[in-house]
C-alpha cells in the first residue's frame, strides 16, 4: 500500500481502471443519456433508487452523487461500443479497513458477466492498493440477481436481517429483509490461487 494508506490519494491515482472488456472511469454529465436509458427503467432501478422521470433528474443525480464526491465511484463503459452501461462504487472506511461495494447495470446488459468483471477489478483495488481486510455488499433478499453477482465474486452471507430498513427504489418506503455478504482479503487471496 502506498502513501501511508491515504485513501483519497490511492483512489484518485486509480480513477481510471481497465478490465478485458471494460473501462471503469469517473462519471460525467456526458453520461447522462446512457444513464437515463436505465435510470428511467423500473425493472433496472427496482431495488436501488427511484426511477428517473426526466433526463434532468439524471443530470442532477450525476452532479449530486458522482461528481460531488467522485473518488471510488466509476462509470462502467464497454470498451468496444464506448457506451456507459452502469456504475459501480467502492465506499471505503480506511480507518477500519473495510469497504462496501455497490453497483447497477442497464438490464440490456444483464447476463453477460460485466458486473462480476467490474467487481473483480474493484476487489483487486481494495485488497491490493488499499490493503483492506474485508469488502462487503448488501441486497434486498428479493433481489436474487444481485445476490448471484456477490456469490460469483466469492462473497459469502454474513447476515440476513429481517425488517432491516426501508427500500429507496421502486418499493420506496417498504421495509425489506437485507442480506449482507462479504469477502475477506484472506479468502480473496485463496480464490486467486
Amino acid at each position: 500500500m502506498e502513501q501511508n494508506g491515504n485513501k483519497n490519494y490511492i483512489l484518485a491515482k486509480n480513477n481510471l481502471l481497465e478490465t478485458k472488456r471494460l473501462f471503469l472511469r469517473p462519471v460525467t454529465l456526458e453520461d447522462a443519456e446512457d444513464m437515463y436509458e436505465y435510470s428511467r427503467d423500473s425493472q433496472t432501478t427496482h431495488f436501488v433508487f427511484g426511477r428517473h422521470q426526466t433526463l434532468e433528474d439524471t443530470k442532477i443525480a450525476i452532479a449530486d452523487y458522482f461528481m460531488a464526491e467522485p473518488l471510488g465511484k466509476f462509470a462502467i463503459e464497454l470498451k468496444e461500443q464506448q457506451k456507459m452501461i452502469g456504475t459501480i462504487d467502492l465506499r471505503v472506511e480506511m480507518e477500519i479497513g473495510v469497504a462496501e461495494l455497490g453497483y447497477i447495470i442497464n438490464k440490456k446488459y444483464w447476463g453477460f458477466g460485466y458486473i462480476p468483471e467490474a467487481c473483480h477489478r474493484l476487489l483487486t483495488l481494495g485488497f491490493t492498493d488499499l490493503d483492506l481486510v474485508r469488502i462487503k455488499a448488501a441486497h434486498d433478499k428479493r433481489n436474487a440477481n444481485s445476490g448471484r453477482v456477490m456469490e460469483k465474486i466469492g462473497m459469502t452471507v454474513d447476515s440476513i436481517i429481517p425488517e432491516a430498513r426501508r427500500n429507496l427504489g421502486q418499493l420506496k418506503g417498504q421495509v425489506f429483509t437485507e442480506v449482507t455478504r462479504s469477502i475477506t482479503k484472506t479468502q480473496w487471496e485463496k480464490l486467486k490461487q
